[in-house]
């Protein structure tokens, strides 16, 4: 598939990743450098959690160099981005800022920040023809069917979500989904555009996410300090791990031409149990078995009525729109990552 990206010029068309401060968004930033070094990047960030030390590290991580692109420091909803599409003529936009603590309770914000300020950005890149692909969740699903047979969730098993955060995602789809509807009808044809249900994403990077980082990263920092891990009793508890380096590859990828407009599933199309995440990390720092034993402790009730006890991707969709399959097994690599915090995280 042809990359959007790609022109005569040297660095090729100037991309732009919002919320390119953080977590996901500093480490496509890496990806999309080490991919085409000189192409321009344009980070949007507003810096209430993201840090510009997430687009240092991850760019010295991947090998490429100082950044040497542009940061606007703004919401990503209170930009002009009609007037930014035409200045900047970018080859594709990333779309990954947002509210993404879960467990945040304020609905009108969380709304107003996913789903409404999505608007603008939506419309301008349809009607300007710029690929755009943004960042959806697995929290859309809420607790499917699926869930209680412990078997995949495929995309149309989605709409019943468990948290404010999981319906702003699945607000930001519908109107994707109207677009689509919209386009088709009047043109003839579907806007460049698609959206990604990221699943629980793990790996470097996430240090300043705070509560909101993977398990395998907070159960890796509890060992590293010789605690024992906590975990809901009784470890059962699954989830699709998905790697970041994954994610990153996935989300380029879907930029490209050829791509079936829509939205997707963005996992590993496995399941890796609280339990299993605990003994891989415990594996990843180099200790036995039977050293730092999970302590297990009952979910507060508070906790339990919005929790998903388990998900997995079905990315049968996603292969066949973009092109593109899981690369990494989660539990190896939790063991590499566990390995990489052991030798990179500095102790408290």
């Amino acid at each position: 598939m042809p990359d959007n990206t790609e022109q005569s010029s040297k660095g090729g068309r100037p991309v732009i990743v919002t919320g390119g401060a953080g977590f996901v968004g500093s480490n496509l930033i890496a990806g999309l450098l080490k991919r085409k070094p000189n192409r321009k990047v344009i980070a949007v960030d507003n810096f209430r959690s993201g840090s510009f030390a997430n687009i240092v590290e991850a760019c010295e991580r991947e090998g490429v160099g100082a950044f040497t692109g542009e940061v606007i420091t703004a919401d990503a909803g209170n930009l002009d981005w009609e007037s930014i599409v035409e200045q900047a003529a970018p080859g594709a936009i990333y779309h990954l800022a947002a509210i993404t603590d879960t467990t945040v309770m304020d609905e009108a914000e969380m709304i107003r920040v996913n789903a409404e300020e999505f608007r603008e950005l939506l419309h301008v890149c349809a009607d300007s023809r710029v690929p755009l692909v943004y960042a959806s969740s697995a929290a859309t699903y809420g607790t499917p069917s699926q869930a209680r047979d412990r078997v995949p969730f495929p995309e149309p098993a989605a709409g019943k979500p468990n948290n404010v955060y999981g319906f702003s995602k699945w607000l930001m789809e519908n109107m994707h989904r109207d677009l689509i509807a919209e386009y088709t009808k009047h043109e003839g044809r579907a806007p460049n555009i698609v959206g990604l249900r990221y699943f629980n994403v793990f790996g470097p990077g996430e240090s300043r996410k705070g509560k909101m980082a993977s398990m395998a990263y907070q159960l890796a920092i509890q060992m590293l300090a010789g605690k024992r891990p906590r975990l809901f009793a009784d470890g059962s508890q699954a989830r699709d791990q998905v790697s970041v380096s994954d994610v990153v590859d996935c989300t380029i990828n879907a930029a490209r031409d050829g791509v079936t407009p829509g939205v997707y599933n963005l996992g590993s199309g496995q399941t890796t149990s609280f339990a299993d995440i605990a003994a891989a990390v415990r594996a990843g720092l180099g200790l036995a078995d039977s050293e730092l034993p999970t302590d297990y402790f009952e979910m507060p009730a508070d906790i339990r009525a919005f929790y998903q006890d388990y998900t997995c991707a079905d990315m049968s969709a996603t292969k066949k729109a973009i092109g593109w399959e899981p690369k990494h097994d989660p539990r190896t690599a939790i063991r590499q990552y566990a390995a990489h915090l052991k030798q990179h995280h500095a102790p408290a």
